[in-house]
């Protein structure tokens, strides 16, 4: 593990650094409330801009709610732009036969 403050290395149950003096928060209790939620995914896929803020405020602090609005907004865009490009391409196909 390493140290919130000054990233010496530290043993992983070690509740201060010894460098430093910074308290450290251990990760089982840090990580106890992140569960992950679909939710989250689902807002991040319909408020993309929600789902990248979400990702990059929780991504130290929340790992894995952070990694489901990620997840959720990325696909958001990616149906975003494939809607587009099959739009394009109806309208381009349509122009050429009539």
């Amino acid at each position: 593990m390493y140290c919130k403050k000054c990233g010496s290395v530290i043993d992983d149950n070690a509740n201060i650094c010894p460098y430093c003096g910074t308290p450290q928060t251990p990760v089982a209790a840090a990580n106890s409330n992140d569960n992950g939620g679909i939710l989250w995914g689902l807002l991040g896929c319909c408020i993309p801009i929600v789902g990248l803020v979400l990702f990059l405020v929780w991504k130290d602090t929340k790992p894995r709610t952070a990694k489901a609005a990620g997840i959720g907004a990325l696909v958001s865009v990616i149906i975003g732009i494939l809607y587009y490009v099959v739009v394009f391409a109806a309208g381009v196909g349509f122009y050429a036969f009539s």
